[in-house]
């Protein structure tokens, strides 16, 4: 009997509704084993590019759009364009969100499908903001009223207002533990809200400029301050910070929507309490959001790849998009997020669409893993020391041509 091999990120909702999809599977083909391992990112990404994709170590493995343009480059995935023209995904692509389709065409070619989706967003607990005690209390403090934060500065008066030690409650939570992805997408959006960009026209990063200095300026206070920011944020990664909100103890955050779909779950505790906003911007500019997101390819070294296809074609299905949602995660299919009933289970897909038109992604280039430690440096330096943060950006500047760290012209 065939044994396919999955390398699975470590999650909770991840790894049950996989579960149930592989047995779903296995119902129709009885002759076939799958094997799903979770992995924490670290060990993830060993899987994916030590040998593992390469030797056939794993039939399939998810990967984060991040690592795409390295993994394909190195000849990591199997292209899918044969296996497609020969059995289709069902209404691929006008079935998903141009932001997810567009991402993963390669000039033309496909090597994964997407599985979770979950672009950034502020996520806030609308009982907190729409109380009129707390209301009246926040106008009297800081002289205007009370609402989802539209600048990084009533984003901090908001944060300080909220925190209350003695109440287990904090303002906002942060995901600052470096791992190459949480202080990447922090560090993205914290420039991108004030109109800078992660590199110039040519492609050289742009790590000393007045933007990322501001951006870091604010984001080390902060994270720093345990008057306005959960103390636990500079070890935290976006499960961590995430799970304090979803436990009660943070009034808003800017994160992934995951965290706001499992918050406002039907019989949850925060259930009917979340809101969802666009994230904090310089005034005068538009507000921005991220996307990045888990995909699932098949290993280039292989020994079951047409099974395995099989396997990622059945997952790609709308019953199976519907038990990722069912399980916790963030379907991807068009008709889950509009679906009536997921909507009414859970009202924050009501806004997922809405939230995914407008997200950015990070620059589709081998050089973002090399770029994402050179801010992991930074982030780690500036939370851990009080130097100037002009001087800790100079010093990314020059560690990037060090390092020939180039993203490709525009």
């Amino acid at each position: 009997m065939p044994l396919l091999r999955i390398a699975l990120r470590e999650f909770a909702d991840f790894e049950n509704a996989m579960a149930a999809q592989i047995k779903a599977f296995c119902a129709q083909r009885s002759d076939v084993a799958i094997e799903a391992v979770p992995l924490d990112l670290d060990r993830l990404h060993r899987a994916v590019f030590a040998g593992g994709l390469a030797d056939g170590d794993w039939d399939l493995a998810m990967l984060i759009t991040d690592w795409l343009p390295d993994a394909i480059g190195k000849g990591l995935l199997e292209k899918l364009n044969p296996y497609m023209a020969a059995a289709p995904l069902r209404d691929w692509p006008q079935g998903w969100s141009r932001s997810l389709a567009g991402p993963l065409d390669f000039d033309g070619n496909l090597y994964c499908i997407p599985y979770h989706d979950g672009p950034e967003c502020l996520i806030y607990r609308r009982d907190l903001f729409e109380a009129p005690g707390e209301r009246a209390a926040f106008e009297k403090a800081f002289g205007y009223a009370l609402r989802p934060p539209r600048t990084w500065q009533e984003f901090e008066d908001v944060a300080r207002f909220f925190t209350r030690p003695e109440q287990g409650l904090h303002g906002t939570v942060f995901a600052c533990y470096p791992d190459g992805h949480n202080t990447l997408y922090d560090y993205t959006l914290q420039v991108w809200s004030r109109g800078g960009e992660l590199h110039d026209d040519s492609g050289q990063p742009t790590f000393a400029s007045p933007h990322a200095e501001a951006a870091l300026d604010f984001y080390r206070r902060i994270a720093r301050d345990a008057r306005c920011c959960h103390p636990g944020s500079v070890g935290f990664d976006s499960v961590a910070s995430g799970s304090a909100f979803l436990d009660g103890s943070v009034a808003m955050m800017v994160n992934w929507f995951g965290f706001a779909s499992r918050a406002d779950r039907a019989g949850g505790a925060l259930a009917g309490r979340v809101g969802l906003a666009p994230i904090p911007c310089d005034p005068q500019r538009k507000p921005v959001s991220l996307s990045a997101f888990w995909n699932i390819g098949i290993g280039a070294g292989s020994r079951h790849k047409q099974l395995a296809y099989d396997f990622l074609r059945f997952l790609a299905e709308p019953e199976m998009d519907r038990v990722v949602i069912q399980h916790g995660a963030v379907g991807v299919r068009l008709s889950s997020w509009r679906d009536a009933e997921v909507q009414s289970a859970v009202p924050a897909f009501r806004k997922i669409e809405e939230i995914s038109a407008g997200a950015r992604c990070l620059p589709r280039s081998a050089a973002l893993p090399a770029f994402a430690q050179i801010v992991d440096g930074v982030i780690r330096t500036a939370l851990e020391s009080d130097e100037p943060s002009a001087a800790i950006l100079k010093r990314a500047d020059e560690q990037a041509r060090a390092r020939n760290v180039h993203f490709g012209s525009r």
